[in-house]
């Protein structure tokens, strides 16, 4: 009798088994259903130096960065993966490489599906390299260094262009600009931070405006910060350039600018290139006699698009100015977003490849299509800008243009 009754028990257990089998795939297959259809967060590192030498514009950049992710939000998420939400890993690079590595570290560990932002090429060529080690998506915001998208790194994507497309750029315009004004300017000094931006900036145009027809009387460096532009300025008078051409940081542009205006330099313009305030409301607002007639080449918005306008006039709205590094990372933001929605993944090789063939369009900026080759973006451009009645307007190129150039700088 024992056998038989050890028979029906094990039937019982058999079919038992199977119940529960059936009902915790069930339950399995459920839960996976409300998981998906709430969406778990993806979580996105933004990292920007907001603490330190380079806070102001990492803060900037920060604003521009969780703005994109609120009104992606707003409006449903990423769709593919049924509305799924943005969650905003913050990160402080504390202005330093070493900073900005270590928060790389700490995205990785809290499972960051990407990472955008880095401001400064320094960083941001610490950033990629230290991302790449993970095979974590990277979109840098500004840094515009060419040696960050030079690398070979697949992880890394740079919307915007970088120094040799500015260069170029800004190096067409000046002569187009001067040559309509019957080439009064043919001697230049260049003014340069001394860290990978402005050195190899410097680089470039000692480089190249020879070549365009400009005499370089001297090339000076200065160390980010600096407190005091009194000697430069006094070697900027005794030499007695046609051309200042500043490539710095937004204090030391703005300490710059008002102390060749305090001494009385006479110029017959203020050209910059990537000028860290030249292209800056604050500036403009804060001191609008030295800001004035200055012209820049440099990351801009597109004046004629009706988003550009209406994300402007929000950020203003909130007590900020609409600086290149609130909308550059409100792009990078996008850009990254609209990978995520085409992949429908946070798989990062599948975010990496939607990355690398991506035709993001619809956004603020004054681009071509977007095409990225070994990273960088072949539609990014910059726009010249000029302070003209207290505003900056776009002189350059016709397309995007809102003004036209005011040069040689009035007495």
């Amino acid at each position: 009798m024992w056998q038989p009754k050890m028979s029906l028990n094990r039937r019982r257990f058999l079919a038992t088994t199977a119940l529960g089998a059936a009902a915790a795939a069930t339950g399995s297959l459920a839960m996976t259903s409300v998981l998906l259809a709430q969406g778990a967060a993806v979580k996105l590192g933004v990292l920007h130096p907001v603490t330190g030498a380079l806070s102001y514009s990492g803060q900037q950049g920060r604003l521009g960065a969780t703005m994109a992710i609120a009104d992606i939000n707003a409006a449903g998420g990423i769709k593919s993966l049924r509305g799924t939400k943005i969650d905003a890993i913050l990160g402080d690079a504390q202005s330093t490489p070493q900073g900005g590595t270590a928060e790389v570290e700490k995205m990785n560990a809290a499972g960051a599906a990407g990472i955008v932002g880095g401001y400064a090429s320094s960083i941001c060529l610490a950033v990629s390299q230290a991302a790449a080690r993970y095979n974590l998506p990277y979109v840098v915001d500004v840094g515009v260094a060419d040696s960050i998208v030079k690398r070979g790194l697949k992880n890394t994507f740079r919307f915007g262009p970088g120094f040799g497309v500015i260069a170029k750029t800004a190096l067409d315009n000046l002569v187009a600009i001067n040559d309509q004004a019957g080439k009064p300017a043919k001697t230049v000094i260049i003014v340069h931070e001394d860290s990978l931006f402005g050195s190899g900036l410097a680089k470039l145009l000692n480089a190249q405006l020879p070549a365009k027809g400009f005499q370089i009387l001297d090339t000076i460096a200065h160390p980010t910060p600096t407190r005091d532009f009194s000697t430069i300025v006094l070697k900027i008078k005794a030499r007695n350039p046609d051309l200042v051409i500043p490539a710095n940081y937004y204090n030391e542009y703005v300490l710059l600018a008002r102390t060749m205006r305090e001494q009385h330099v006479r110029l017959k313009g203020i050209y910059s290139v990537l000028g860290g305030a030249a292209s800056s409301y604050k500036f403009v607002h804060d001191f609008p006699e030295a800001a004035r007639y200055i012209m820049d080449c440099n990351h801009w918005f597109n004046p004629h698009s009706e988003k550009a306008l209406a994300l402007k006039k929000k950020v203003e709205a909130g007590g900020h100015y609409f600086t290149y590094e609130v909308y550059m990372n409100y792009s990078a933001v996008e850009l990254i977003a609209d990978a995520f929605e085409r992949a429908a993944s946070t798989d990062r090789d599948k975010v990496i490849a939607a990355l690398a063939s991506s035709t993001f369009s619809g956004h603020i900026m004054p681009y071509g299509p977007t095409k990225f080759v070994d990273g960088q973006n072949q539609g990014a451009a910059p726009v010249n800008t000029q302070v003209l009645d207290n505003d900056i307007k776009v002189v350059m190129p016709p397309q995007f243009a809102n003004a036209k150039p005011v040069f040689p700088m009035p007495a």
